[in-house]
Parts: C-alpha cells; structure tokens; sequence
C-alpha cells in the first residue's frame, strides 16, 4: 500500500486535449453568428411594435353654423370676474379669538365676521378715561379755589381802597386768581388731550372687530381661532395676512383677451352670447361693457369686460366661458351660408387648398374644405364638412389618409 509521502501529483491531468479545443472554438463561432441575428430580430420586433401602435390626436366637434338674425362675428374664451372681490382683513396685528362665518355664508354689510384679542387696546383705553377723570377732578378742584381767590381779592381791593392794608397784599391776591384761572385753563387742555387719547384707544378696540364691508358671500375662509393676523405679514410664515375673501356675486361679468388683430369688430354695448363650460347648452345673453384702452404687448391682446343681462346663481367666479361677439344686424345682401364652425388647428394646408382630417370608426378621412369667415378661434366651412363631424385638432405632422388613431380623452 502507497504511503501518502509516495503519491506525486501528476500535473499532466490538467492539460486540454485539442479536441475539447476546438468544440470550444465552435461554440464560440455560433455565438458570433447567432448573436447579430437575434439583435436584428428584436429590432425588427420594436420596429413592429412601434408601426403597429396607433397615434393618439385630440379631436372637437363641428359645430353648426349661426341660425337667427345676429351673425357672430368673432369668438373669444375667458374667465366669469366679479368687480367686486375682497380680501378682508384686519388694521392692527393680534391674535384671532372668534370667527362666525364659513365658506358660502351670506354677509350683509356691516355684518361681524371676526373679532381679535382686545384685552391690551382695552386696557389703553381705560387708561385714558382715568387720566380724563383725573383733569376733570382738577378743574372742579380749582373752580372752588379760584371761587375762594376772587372773594380774597375783592377784600383786598376793599381794604386798600380804605387804606388799611398794603399794596403788595392786594397784588398777592390778584395773583392767586389768576393762577387758578390759568390751572384751570391747563387742566381744559389736558381734558381735550385725554379726549383724543380715548377716540384713538376707542378706534384700536374697533380695530379688533372685524365686519363685511358689502353684501356678498365668502368664499374663503383665511384664518382660525388662535392664529396671529397682521396687514403687513409680520411674524414670518405662521401669520395671516386676511381673514375671510368675500365676492358680490351681483358684480359678476365675462373677462376675455381678444386678439388685436380681431379688436376692430368689438364696441362697447355690442350684443355677446355667452357660453359657460359647466353648461355647454346653455346660452346666456350678454353685451360689451368696456373695451380696456390698452393692449398686452406680451400676449397682442386686448382685454374686453362683458356684462350678464340677467345674472343666475349658476354663474359662480372664475368659471370658463366662451363668448361669440354678434353683429347688430345680419346683412340684406344675403351670401353663401356656412355650413358649420371648426376651431381653427382643424384646418390645414395653404388657403386654395384647405382641408381637414375626420375620424370615422377610428380611421381618418382626407376631406377638402373651403373656408370663409375668421371668427378668431373658429373659422366658418362653406363646404366639405357638417355640424357633428369629429375633426383632427392636434396630433403628429406625419397623419395620413385611412391612418388607424387613438383618440385622446
């Protein structure tokens, strides 16, 4: 038997034939080989995958042409504005200790809505009442002394008429009165002064009253009992600067920008429809207020304020409207009628030669068009297309006639 120290190792055990040689040079070759195929095979599959995918686009309505006396001669989109719209908020810095109103609550004017710590104003003001008791006491004080001085003083006169008492006497008792008189003067004074210390402590616990300065409803609520307010933001972040926001829903009116190069077919007065987004069926009638008598240089735009005929407890603050600006009266030489409004992105390619992409069952449709009159965000067809149709409003440059899409929702 072979001890341990007789074993050597046989390094020649571990040497690689040439024939597992060169299987491992095979493998390697179908590595090389396989591997561009199987890169090409999933580009060819994301190529696929990207043809196969539909392109999305986003779509509008056709809407139907102006039916009625009044032509609409221009559209516009805006914001429903009250005139009338406040931050309230207290004169002085103090902390909030009542709050008697919430969200939706009506207000009438003059109505309380918060009050503010008043212990300190109080204070200043009852110390001012004391210092006008107290001049008050003086001059009872030294009416009743001056009283006495006038009776001294006409003894006096009576004694040195008789020759019986000095000179300087007499002009000590004269002096005496008019002391009085001129204390009694000085502490009027200090009255007047204590006076205009009570009206300004009276104002400042005032102050601490906070009440609606008209009729309307809050809208926000800005603070809570226990928070510092201050009309100048003092003490940083965790101070409020308003108490409640209130709006004169009677004040409420349409503002809109109108392009200005579309500026000219607007005049104060002129007839409006009006179209509010949460209710797209319902036309309000409406008119020019104002046109502002500045332009946007940054937008082109000018702004135009509209009035509501007759306001509606629907129409709430900072909804989106719509309007078309009418004309006052529809032209006796009748012309072509337009068949239907698309907004303007529907329309593509060069003036001669205008059409527009329709989707049916999800494919589009090439449709020429001949367009009329510019109302600003819509433009009227004449031809080519009817109220209803879905028209292509914004999607890739590259759409094509019978294209499957994808309708953005």
């Amino acid at each position: 038997m072979a001890t341990p120290q007789s074993i050597k190792p046989d390094l020649s055990t571990l040497r690689i034939g040439d024939s597992h040689r060169k299987g491992g040079g095979a493998g390697k070759r179908i590595v090389i080989t396989v591997l561009p195929i199987v890169i090409l095979a999933g580009i060819a599959v994301a190529a696929f995958a990207y043809r196969s995918q539909k392109p999305v686009v986003e779509v509008m309505t056709a809407a139907k042409a102006d039916a009625g006396e009044r032509q609409s001669l221009l559209n516009a989109s805006g914001y429903v504005t009250p005139r009338r719209r406040a931050t309230i908020a207290a004169k002085i810095t103090g902390r909030v200790t009542g709050v008697f109103f919430d969200e939706g609550t009506h207000v009438k004017q003059g109505q309380l809505l918060a009050t503010l710590d008043d212990s300190d104003v109080k204070r200043a003001l009852a110390s001012a009442k004391a210092d006008r008791e107290t001049a008050q006491a003086a001059i009872a004080d030294y009416v009743v002394q001056l009283k006495n001085a006038k009776i001294q003083l006409g003894r006096a006169e009576q004694l040195q008429k008789a020759g019986v008492q000095t000179q300087e006497t007499l002009d000590n008792a004269s002096t005496a009165a008019d002391s009085l008189t001129a204390k009694i003067a000085l502490a009027k004074q200090q009255v007047a002064g204590s006076e205009a210390r009570i009206s300004e402590a009276q104002q400042a616990v005032d102050n601490t009253v906070i009440r609606a300065p008209f009729d309307g409803i809050v809208v926000s609520k800005d603070a809570q009992v226990g928070e510092m307010v201050s009309p100048i933001s003092a003490g940083g972040g965790f101070t409020r600067t308003g108490i409640a926001t209130i709006v004169d829903m009677k004040s409420n009116e349409i503002e809109v920008d109108v392009n200005e190069s579309y500026i000219a077919r607007v005049e104060p007065n002129q007839p409006v429809t009006a179209i509010l987004d949460a209710y797209p069926d319902w036309q309000i009638p409406s008119k020019v207020r104002t046109v502002i008598p500045t332009a946007d240089r940054q937008k082109a735009t000018v702004k135009v304020r509209i009035s509501f005929l007759k306001l509606d407890p629907r129409i709430l603050p900072d909804m989106g409207v719509k309007v078309s600006f009418l004309a006052e009266e529809k032209p006796t030489a009748k012309g072509p009628e337009p068949k239907a409004f698309v907004p303007k992105s529907a329309v593509r390619g060069e003036t001669n030669s205008s059409y527009v992409l329709l989707v049916h069952d999800g494919k589009l449709e090439h449709r020429a068009v001949r367009v009329g009159l510019d109302r600003g965000s819509d433009v009227a067809i004449m031809a080519g297309v009817i109220p209803g149709d879905t028209l292509v409003v914004n999607g890739p440059a590259n759409l094509q006639d019978g294209d499957k899409v994808e309708i953005k929702r």
